[in-house]
C-alpha cells in the first residue's frame, strides 16, 4: 500500500495477563511496527477501565521511544482537560528533549473514564471540555509555538522542558466539534472512526477543510484517519476473533468494564439476538477480513475521507493476532 500506515494501540490486559504484560505486549507491537516501516505509534489515555492499561500516556510513550529507533511515538491522545497544561507541556517538552523530533502530542477533550473518575482525576482542576480551545492555546503558548495570550499563564510561567520542545500537536475528535476547531486552529486532525465510524465520518474531514484557516504550525490541511483492523483467513475468522472485544464493550456498555475475555469465554457466551446485531454494526465500517479485503476497506475509507495517513488499530484475542495484522499489512517488504 502506498498510503502512509500508523499505529494506535490500547495497551489491553487480556483476562489471564497482567499490567507487566499488557504493557510489555505493546512494546512489543511498537517494536514491530518500528521494524516494518509505520510512520507513528500512539497510544491512549483511559482511566479506570480493566481491560485499558495506559491511563499515562506520557510514561509509556517514554518506555516505547526508548524501545524503538525510528518511529513517531505519540498520544491518541492526552485529554487535556484531564490536566493542567503546564504539566502536559512540561511532560512532553521533556519527552522531546530525550528524543527528539519523534514524539507527537495528540490532544483530546474527552475524559476517557466515567463520571466518577473523571471527578477524582480533575479535583482541584478548574478546566473543562468547555475550556478546550483555550487550553490548546495555553498549550502552543508554554512550547512557545505561538505568542502568549497577553495576560494569560503563558505569558508569566516558561514550561520548562517544553519552550523550544514542541512535539507534533494533533487535534483528536470523533465529532464536528473537534473537526471544525482543528480546522480554525488550522492544526491537524485525526477522527476516531474506529469507535465513532459510521457514515459521518466523510462529513467531518469536509468540514475540516471547510473550517481550515493557515497557521504557523499548517499552511494546509493534513488529515489521519483511525480504523479498527483484523487481518484473517476469512471474514467469518476475523469476525469470529473479534468476538472477545466485542463482549468486552457489551459489558463496558452494561456498566460491567472487565479485562479481554478470552476467544473461548467469548464463543461460550449466550449471545442475544441483540448482542450479536450490536457486535455486527461496530465492525461494518472497520477493514476486518482477509487481507486483500481489509486494504479494500482501508483504501475505500482514504478516498472517502481524503486523509492524508490512516491509523490502523490492530485487534485480537492474543498479542500474536496484533502482530499478525501489523505483519501482513506491513509499509515495507521483510525477509
Amino acid at each position: 500500500m502506498t498510503l502512509p500506515l500508523s499505529v494506535l494501540d490500547l495497551a489491553v490486559v487480556r483476562a489471564d495477563a497482567t499490567h507487566a504484560e499488557a504493557l510489555a505486549d505493546t512494546i512489543a507491537v511498537a517494536q514491530e511496527a518500528d521494524r516494518l516501516g509505520y510512520r507513528r505509534f500512539w497510544v491512549a489515555e483511559h482511566h479506570g477501565m480493566p481491560g485499558i492499561a495506559s491511563s499515562s500516556p506520557p510514561v509509556l510513550i517514554g518506555a516505547i521511544a526508548a524501545a524503538t529507533e525510528r518511529i513517531r511515538v505519540g498520544s491518541g491522545g492526552v485529554m487535556l482537560p484531564n490536566h493542567s497544561s503546564l504539566v502536559v507541556a512540561e511532560q512532553f517538552g521533556t519527552l522531546v528533549a530525550l528524543h527528539g523530533d519523534r514524539i507527537d502530542l495528540g490532544l483530546g477533550r474527552a475524559p476517557g473514564t466515567d463520571q466518577v473518575v473523571t471527578a477524582a482525576i480533575r479535583r482541584g482542576i478548574a478546566e473543562t471540555v468547555d475550556d478546550f480551545p483555550a487550553q490548546v492555546l495555553e498549550l502552543l503558548a508554554y512550547f512557545g509555538t505561538i505568542p502568549a495570550l497577553e495576560g494569560g499563564q503563558g505569558s508569566r510561567i516558561v514550561a520548562i522542558p517544553g519552550m523550544g520542545d514542541a512535539p507534533q500537536l494533533w487535534l483528536l475528535g470523533s465529532s464536528d466539534f473537534s473537526a471544525r476547531l482543528a480546522g480554525l486552529m488550522g492544526l491537524p486532525f485525526a477522527f476516531a472512526h474506529h469507535f465513532a465510524g459510521g457514515d459521518r465520518t466523510p462529513a467531518a474531514f469536509e468540514l475540516y477543510r471547510e473550517s481550515f484557516r493557515p497557521s504557523v504550525v499548517l499552511p494546509g490541511p493534513r488529515a489521519m484517519v483511525a480504523v479498527t483492523t483484523l487481518v484473517a483467513e476469512s471474514r467469518a475468522e476475523a469476525e469470529r476473533l473479534l468476538l472477545p472485544a466485542a463482549l468486552q464493550f457489551i459489558r463496558l456498555r452494561s456498566g460491567r468494564p472487565t479485562r479481554l475475555p478470552s476467544l473461548e469465554e467469548a464463543e461460550a457466551h449466550p449471545w442475544t439476538d441483540g448482542e450479536r446485531a450490536f457486535a455486527a454494526q461496530r465492525i461494518e465500517h472497520q477493514a476486518v477480513g482477509t487481507l486483500d479485503e481489509v486494504r479494500a476497506a482501508i483504501e475505500g475509507l482514504a478516498t472517502a475521507t481524503g486523509a492524508d495517513e490512516v491509523l490502523v488499530v490492530p485487534q485480537g484475542p492474543t498479542l500474536e493476532h496484533r502482530l499478525r495484522t501489523l505483519r501482513a499489512l506491513a509499509p515495507e517488504p521483510v525477509e
